[in-house]
């Protein structure tokens, strides 16, 4: 079901107002699961491949619009909630709509991994959840934070 889901993103209703970024995210952020029996028979080559197919559906969707500014469909795994996430911006890949630490990467398959891998979706650990050193949230360090691990790729006529 997945790959199937993966693929439907590319046709579901796409909002690409760059005054509007809340109706950009609204619309366009797509949240996606796999059931425990599902994982094990997914590759994260065939996940990959359904995510860049998605990408290059969403890039020549936008072109035909004419829609003449910067736009990205980017995808992360939310581990609080145990899924795969993907979404499109009007936005360059260095300005995804993130309010923690994140850094973009052109490794999908590691994020997918990450995601197949996960014998418990959406379960973290209470130490996990824990800062640094015992240190309360609001005292530690925003250095000590791993980022968020993001694959971005560029489906705007502009490319950043």
């Amino acid at each position: 079901m997945l790959l199937t889901w993966i693929a439907e993103v590319a046709d579901e209703p796409l909002v690409l107002e760059p005054t509007d970024r809340q109706a950009e995210r609204e619309t366009n952020t797509w949240w996606l699961g796999a059931e425990d029996e599902d994982r094990p028979a997914l590759s994260a080559s065939e996940v990959v491949a359904a995510f860049e197919w998605t990408a290059e559906s969403i890039r020549l969707r936008i072109r035909k619009t004419g829609f003449a500014g910067t736009a990205t469909f980017y995808v992360w795994h939310d581990e609080q909630a145990g899924q795969l996430r993907c979404s499109t911006g009007s936005v360059a890949a260095d300005e995804l709509p993130f309010g923690s630490a994140h850094v973009t990467t052109d490794d999908l398959g590691a994020i997918v991994e990450s995601f197949l891998s996960d014998r418990e979706p959406g379960f973290v650990a209470w130490s996990a959840l824990e800062a640094a050193g015992g240190q309360s949230e609001q005292t530690a360090s925003a250095s000590e934070a791993v980022p968020l691990p993001v694959w971005a790729r560029s489906v705007g006529p502009v490319p950043h």
